[in-house]
C-alpha cells in the first residue's frame, strides 16, 4: 500500500517533480512547455506527467495539462514546506547565538531575512554588507558589543555621522574607552560633529542589534574569541517591534558618556569614545 510517505518521497528524488507539478499549478501547459520551464527532457517530462495522472494530481485537457484541487492542494503544501527548509537552512548554522529566548519572533518572520556570514576566503563579507546598509541609511542606533563590526569599518561609518547621518550608540565602559585611546583623534571629529550620542551600558547584550531606516541587523560573534561570525538583516515588522523594544530598553538603562567623567577618568577619554 503506497503511503503518503511514499509519495513525499517520490517528489523528492527529483526536482522536475515538484517543478513540473508547480508549473501546472500556475496555469495549464503543454508538454513543450513544461520542458521549457524546468529544463528536463521530453522523456523525463512524460514520466512525470504519467505519475501526476495515476495520483490524481494533474488531468490532461486536449494538449494541455491541468492540476485538480487535489494537485494544487498537494503543491501548495511542498511550496511552504520548501520555503520552511530554506529558512532553516539559512538559519541552521547560526541558530544557537540568535535571541530567540528574548525576541517573541515567529521563525516565519525570518524567511526573507539576508544571512551573511564570515568565511574563510573571506572573513569581512558581514562587515560588507553591514556598510552597504549604513550607506542607504540616514539614522543608525546600536546596542552590543560592536568591535568585531564596527571597528573595522571605522572610517566609513565615522564618515556617515560626520556627513550628517544622526547614530546613537550604546556601549559597555570598557569599549568606548577602548575605542577613544586607539582612535583618539577619528574619534573626537565623530563626536564634535554632533551627529553622534554615546552612551554607556554595563550589560548591553552579547549580540550586536543595529537599526537602520528600514532594516535591522543582528551581529552573531564568535562567543570564544568576539569576532564577527555572521549579519542577519530584515525588515520585517515583528523583528523591528522587537528590535525598537530591545534598544529603548537598553537606552533607558544606559547613562551618558559625560557623566563618566568623574568616576572613571578613562571613560572620560573615551569621551570621544566611538566610531
Amino acid at each position: 500500500m503506497v503511503s503518503s510517505l511514499d509519495d513525499v518521497e517520490y517528489l523528492a528524488r527529483s526536482s522536475h517533480r515538484v517543478a513540473v507539478l508547480t508549473a501546472i499549478s500556475e496555469r495549464p501547459r503543454t508538454r513543450a512547455e513544461l520542458c521549457e520551464v524546468t529544463g528536463a527532457s521530453a522523456s523525463t517530462i512524460s514520466r512525470t506527467l504519467r505519475a501526476l495522472e495515476e495520483r490524481r494530481w494533474i488531468a490532461r485537457t486536449g494538449h494541455h495539462y491541468e492540476a485538480t484541487p487535489l494537485g494544487a492542494y498537494v503543491s501548495e503544501g511542498v511550496a511552504d514546506l520548501l520555503e520552511r527548509l530554506e529558512t532553516e537552512r539559512k538559519l541552521r548554522d547560526v541558530w544557537d547565538w540568535l535571541p530567540v529566548d528574548d525576541a517573541d519572533v515567529p521563525i516565519e518572520e525570518l524567511a526573507d531575512a539576508v544571512v551573511t556570514p564570515a568565511t574563510v576566503e573571506d572573513p569581512y563579507r558581514p562587515v560588507s554588507r553591514f556598510v552597504s546598509l549604513l550607506e542607504e541609511a540616514d539614522t543608525f542606533r546600536f546596542v552590543g558589543f560592536e568591535l568585531g563590526l564596527l571597528e573595522p569599518c571605522k572610517d566609513e561609518l565615522c564618515g556617515r555621522i560626520i556627513d550628517g547621518m544622526d547614530a546613537t550608540v550604546i556601549d559597555p565602559p570598557s569599549v568606548a574607552t577602548y575605542i577613544r585611546s586607539s582612535y583618539p583623534d577619528l574619534s573626537t571629529r565623530t563626536l564634535e560633529s554632533g551627529n553622534l550620542t554615546v552612551l554607556l551600558h554595563d550589560d548591553p547584550p552579547s549580540y550586536g542589534l543595529s537599526l537602520f531606516d528600514r532594516r535591522v541587523g543582528l551581529c552573531i560573534y564568535m562567543p570564544e574569541t568576539g569576532t564577527l561570525r555572521s549579519l542577519i538583516d530584515t525588515d520585517a515588522p515583528a523583528v523591528r517591534s522587537w528590535a525598537e523594544w530591545t534598544f529603548e530598553r537598553h537606552r533607558h538603562e544606559a547613562r551618558p558618556l559625560a557623566l563618566e567623567a568623574g568616576a572613571e577618568p578613562e571613560a572620560d577619554s573615551g569621551s570621544g569614545s566611538e566610531p
